[in-house]
Formats: structure tokens, C-alpha cells, sequence
């Protein structure tokens, strides 16, 4: 398997608001609690969105470009023994590459 050059976190609108304000996105409650930013690939995401944000309408989904990140990301086992890139440092809004509204 190829690993994808990039990946997407699910932010609340707010959130957004926030990060755009910022320039840099430090984690939303889960990710300061775990000590790292989550994401999911393209292939994870409708189940992330679908688990942890079901109840939740205004999402926005940015785009992350991972090679930008390079040593901050790494790829770990969570739902299911599955890899996700977890980043392990701030989010600059440079790496985000797209956005889309979800919701």
C-alpha cells in the first residue's frame, strides 16, 4: 500500500473560524487530550464523520498536506488496528490544501 500524501481533520465551524484566525490549529479537545492532532485518509473519513460527528451539522473538512508535516506525522494503529496519521505538533494552515463543508 501506498501512503497517501495527504489527509483530512474534521473541524467544527468554529474551529475553523478559530484556525483561520490563528494561522495554526493546536487540536481540538480530543486531540490536546491524546497529545496529537487526529486525521483519516480519504478512505476513513465518512466512518469518522459517521462515529464522532454524527449529531454535529456545519463541519468543515480540511484537506492536510502530509509531506509538508514530514516527521511530525506519524502513522499509528487505532479503530480496528487500522493506521491513522496523527500529528504530533501544530497544525500551520499552510499545509491545509483544501476545504470542504460537510454538513
Amino acid at each position: 500500500m501506498t501512503t497517501p500524501t495527504t489527509a483530512f481533520k474534521v473541524l467544527t465551524a468554529q474551529q475553523w473560524t478559530d484556525f483561520e484566525r490563528e494561522r495554526v490549529f493546536r487540536g481540538a479537545p480530543v486531540d490536546i487530550e491524546d497529545g496529537y492532532i487526529h486525521l483519516s485518509t480519504a478512505a476513513q473519513l465518512d466512518t469518522t464523520i459517521a462515529k464522532y460527528f454524527a449529531d454535529q451539522s456545519d463541519l468543515m473538512v480540511a484537506e492536510v498536506d502530509l509531506v509538508q508535516l514530514g516527521d511530525a506525522v506519524r502513522w499509528e494503529p487505532a479503530r480496528g488496528g487500522e493506521l491513522f496519521p496523527h500529528i504530533y505538533a501544530e497544525l500551520p494552515i499552510e499545509a491545509v490544501v483544501s476545504l470542504q463543508q460537510r454538513g
